[in-house]
């Protein structure tokens, strides 16, 4: 069961109707392509509208929507029956087959490439490169055959003039491995002429059109299609805009699959040779036939690669063998000549069409298989088969189209009954018989021996003398005549809308079908003078060669009767019939909703009649005969289980079998439902719309329940982690710590008997916790180590250290290097030059103690003028300032003036910067010169002390 949708969008699946009617499944069916749902199921079949517009139900992420999803847990969609036939091939190792029907315009050959893309997106995950070839040939062969195959009608743009039959073989991991391609029934009448407002196949404009100018003129042809008599009645219709790229999108495809340079070229003559030999024209001269248009004839035999000469006598002459095994030429009359003509060009696109389906065989068939190597080999069938035709002139081809059709109707119901019956005795469900329409009388009256009209049709064929189609017809109105199905204006005069010796009708399953017997004899036979075959046999062209074999029969050599057209394509709708008998079917069916090709209409009279004669009523009724669902009960259960208190959320029950019945029962539904071995049966439909209501209802409930439960979840499972975090983090930090500590107390830990108490030991690195550790334990370590230093100081000295410290911290900063290092070299202080100030100034700086300080000091302060660098260094050094202070102490101002005049940097600092640190400095040295004397000073001893 396809998943629920909202009912303003009607039912998903026809089964599910209240009513099997034919008003409320179209009332159903225009609903649904009205709101855009172009497909909607029957079972696991699929009823595809054409929605004439591009939509957005197809790509990458519809795909990965699908992928390994069952029918029922997604809206319908043709993914949907590709991914349920892919997983049957693969799980149960079963050949499948998917059946896809419908009218001209009805979108088969749409549907046909989307099941293709499906396959082909969701296999080889590995990337094998030639799975991905043969992927890619599979895909790139639909382009060519569409080519090749497909024309403009009235009913459709691109429409298959061809059934098509392709299989895909897989290996044992389900990844394709080459498929084979089967045509049927090319409509080549095609070729000679067309329905009003109908085109040719698409090849020929698209050569015109689309190839090059050089290569046209090679082919000796003009880009006007009306030149040609083959092309001239599509050439007034609209040309398709895409046939210039689509040229070049086949020529890529057939590169892509593996035709060679030559092959496409060959390919390429082959059509020129049909345009030109439809403008053949005969004339009369008397007795004899001559070719009007001459010139043809040398570019036909280019083209060809044959000698003009033999190209000549075909055309006009007919070779006949006698009795005694002499051959004479007969000629053609006028009308035989055409006829051969005609003949001829009908036989060479057919041996084309065919050559190139045989060329993508050759190189998309499985190589080198050995099933005790590579397993089972498994296939999924994809048969794109025209459906019922129904025209103003029925003749040949639809006959035959539609007798296609009525053996697939049978196939169908076939297999619809038997898989229901076979399916009810497994499960052991009482089987209920359905009243059906069964065509086996339709295909009987066709197909049966010596009485059906194919019989009748050879028989007529095979009878010498001339036989016309009228004689034809008058044979089956004699053998037929009783026939429930089968009728003529002879044995029905009273219905005038069939002619005399003209038309028969048949009552097809999809209705009553008239057909016009002319041409039926002429189609039939399918004749074509053996000197063709010969002529095309002896080409040097390869290609046209390979596609007459028969050619190489000589004409004197006994063969027996080729079979006729309708014998040889019964022939291949029964073996058809019987491959798909052999694997498991599954449907598409496309409905086309009006012939203007509108998106927006629904034509409800025309929805209708295809709606008959494909039987989707019929089907609807025998899904439903027994039961309308059924489901194993382990997806029962999945689905309903919180619609009963016995099974939610998990039943405690023996078997799924009787939590199932107990669900049931809770609801009251026990009496419109079965229980088989494995599968539980609903009779009505309503039962399922119950279900599914309550359970649309609790899904909200449900949802918030485990919303509820899953954030608790999250919740408590991110607390866990911060729990662990932190504690992780705790042990790591004490780690650290600890390491750092007992570092710290291996390297400290002989420092009272080091020479420099530890000066030269390196701290190690801290964490960052103990940052500011480490530097109060800095603080306090060169505390102790200055307090281990002070303490071996004799008392005596302290007045020295004390002064030294002091100036050390006046000058500090103020220079890198102020001679605290300089070795003494000699009594500067004796030397007969007179010193500058500045050097004077340094002296005083840089030396302990000078000899007479007082005296040139005192000279030579009141009338140098120092710079202000200078004058720092001078009286911050001990000297200096003891010589200042003597002075100022015996000056009448104090120093006052003598400052201002000789220091003005010591006088702005003493009254403006920092007159406590001048004071302390100028008290210090007073002390000094006081207790010992400027020349008693123990400075020259060193340098000032360096505690850190």
């Amino acid at each position: 069961m396809a998943e629920q949708e909202s009912l303003e969008f009607g039912k998903a699946d026809f089964v599910l109707l209240d009513q099997v009617t034919m008003e409320h499944f179209m009332e159903n069916l225009k609903l649904r392509f009205e709101m855009g749902r172009i497909y909607t199921y029957i079972g696991e079949v699929v009823v595809s509208m054409n929605p004439y517009k591009q939509t957005q139900l197809y790509g990458k992420d519809v795909i990965e929507q699908y992928q390994g999803r069952e029918l029922y847990e997604r809206p319908p969609h043709l993914y949907a029956v590709a991914d349920a036939a892919y997983k049957a091939m693969k799980r149960r190792a079963k050949d499948t087959c998917i059946v896809i029907s419908g009218e001209s315009g009805a979108g088969k050959t749409e549907a046909s490439k989307y099941i293709m893309q499906y396959i082909a997106a969701i296999t080889n995950p590995s990337q094998r490169e030639e799975v991905e070839r043969v992927k890619n040939v599979l895909l790139k062969s639909n382009c060519v055959l569409e080519a090749f195959g497909n024309a403009k009608t009235n009913r459709n743009d691109n429409s298959s003039r061809f059934g098509k039959y392709m299989d895909i073989n897989f290996d044992f991991k389900g990844d394709p491995t080459g498929g084979h391609i089967n045509n049927y029934l090319l409509e080549k009448s095609r070729i000679l002429h067309q329905q009003p407002g109908e085109r040719n196949f698409h090849s020929f404009y698209q050569l015109l059109l689309g190839t090059s100018d050089a290569q046209l003129a090679s082919l000796h042809l003009c880009r006007d299609p009306a030149a040609y008599r083959f092309t001239s009645e599509g050439a007034s219709n609209n040309l398709l805009a895409s046939d210039q790229s689509n040229f070049k999108d086949v020529a890529d495809a057939m590169k892509v699959i593996g035709f060679s340079p030559e092959e496409i070229d060959s390919v390429y003559k082959i059509l020129a040779t049909i345009l030109h030999l439809g403008n053949v024209s005969f004339v009369a001269e008397g007795d004899a036939v001559a070719i009007e248009n001459r010139e043809l004839v040398s570019q036909l035999a280019e083209l060809t690669s044959t000698q003009p000469e033999s190209l000549l006598r075909t055309l006009l002459y007919r070779a006949v063998a006698t009795g005694g095994g002499e051959v004479i030429e007969k000629g053609h009359s006028a009308k035989e000549a055409n006829y051969a003509r005609d003949a001829c060009a009908k036989a060479i696109y057919e041996r084309l069409f065919c050559w190139i389906v045989g060329r993508i065989n050759t190189v998309i068939e499985v190589k080198n298989y050995d099933a005790r190597l590579h397993g089972k080999n498994t296939v999924i069938a994809v048969l794109d088969i025209y459906g019922f035709e129904i025209f103003d002139s029925n003749s040949f081809e639809q006959f035959c189209i539609n007798y296609c059709n009525e053996k697939l109707q049978q196939l169908f119901i076939e297999l619809i009954l038997r898989q229901e019956q076979e399916e009810y005795q497994r499960e052991g469900i009482e089987w209920q018989h359905i009243e059906y329409f069964n065509n086996q009388i339709i295909v009987d009256l066709v197909e049966q021996p010596h009485k059906g009209i194919i019989s009748i049709l050879d028989e007529a064929c095979l009878t010498g003398g001339q036989v016309t189609d009228a004689m034809f017809l008058e044979s089956m109105n004699t053998k037929l005549g009783k026939h429930p199905h089968y009728t003529s204006r002879k044995l029905c005069a009273t219905d005038k809308s069939m002619e005399f010796g003209r038309d028969f009708r048949i009552k097809h399953y999809a209705g009553n079908v008239t057909y016009s017997v002319e041409g039926f004899i002429d189609k039939n036979k399918d004749t074509l003078f053996q000197d063709f075959k010969r002529l095309m046999y002896n080409s040097t062209d390869p290609v046209l060669r390979d596609m007459w074999p028969e050619g190489e029969v000589s004409i004197t050599e006994v063969t027996k009767r080729p079979l006729t057209a309708a014998t040889l394509f019964k022939n291949s709708m029964v073996a058809l019939v019987e491959n798909l008998a052999s694997k498991e079917p599954y449907y598409v069916r496309c409905i086309k909703p009006n012939d203007q090709k509108s998106p927006l209409l629904f034509d409800a009279e025309r929805c209708r009649h295809q709606v008959e004669y494909l039987g989707l009523l019929e089907n609807v009724r025998v899904r439903r005969a027994g039961f309308a669902y059924r489901q194993p009960y382990d997806r029962f259960l999945l689905r309903y289980k919180m619609t009963c208190e016995y099974t939610w959320p998990n039943h405690l029950m023996p078997t799924d079998q009787e939590a199932t019945r107990a669900l049931i029962d809770q609801h009251g539904f026990q009496d419109d439902v079965a229980y088989g071995h494995t599968k539980l049966f609903i009779r009505m439909p309503q039962i399922l719309f119950c279900l599914e209501q309550e359970r649309a209802q609790l899904i909200p409930i449900i949802v918030l329940l485990l919303q509820k439960a899953w954030r608790g979840a999250l919740a408590r499972r991110r607390c866990r982690y911060l729990r662990a975090i932190y504690t992780i983090m705790g042990h790591y930090r004490r780690h650290k710590v600890k390491t750092y500590l007992l570092e710290l107390v291996r390297r400290f830990q002989g420092v009272r008997s080091m020479a420099d108490y530890g000066k030269g030991v390196e701290w190690p690195d801290p964490p960052a916790v103990l940052a500011q550790f480490q530097e109060n334990s800095k603080l306090l370590f060169r505390r102790w180590r200055a307090r281990q230093i002070v303490k071996n100081i004799p008392p005596s000295d302290m007045g020295q250290i004390q002064a030294k410290v002091a100036a050390m911290e006046v000058l500090q900063g103020l220079r890198k290097d102020w001679g605290c290092q300089r070795n003494w070299g000699r009594d500067y202080l004796s030397s007969q030059l007179r010193p500058t100030p500045e050097v004077a100034a340094f002296w005083c700086y840089s030396i302990s103690i000078p000899p007479q300080p007082a005296v040139w000091c005192g000279s030579l302060l009141p009338s140098a003028r120092l710079s202000a660098s200078m004058q720092v260094l001078l009286f911050a050094s001990p000297v200096g300032m003891a010589t200042v202070s003597s002075r100022a102490s015996r000056s009448p101002d104090c120093g006052q003036s003598g400052w201002g005049v000789t220091c003005p940097s010591l006088a702005w600092a003493w009254k403006q910067n920092s007159p406590s640190l001048l004071s302390r400095v100028m008290c210090q040295a007073s002390w000094q010169l006081g207790c010992s004397g400027v020349t008693s000073l123990p400075w020259a001893s060193g340098a000032p002390l360096q505690l850190c």
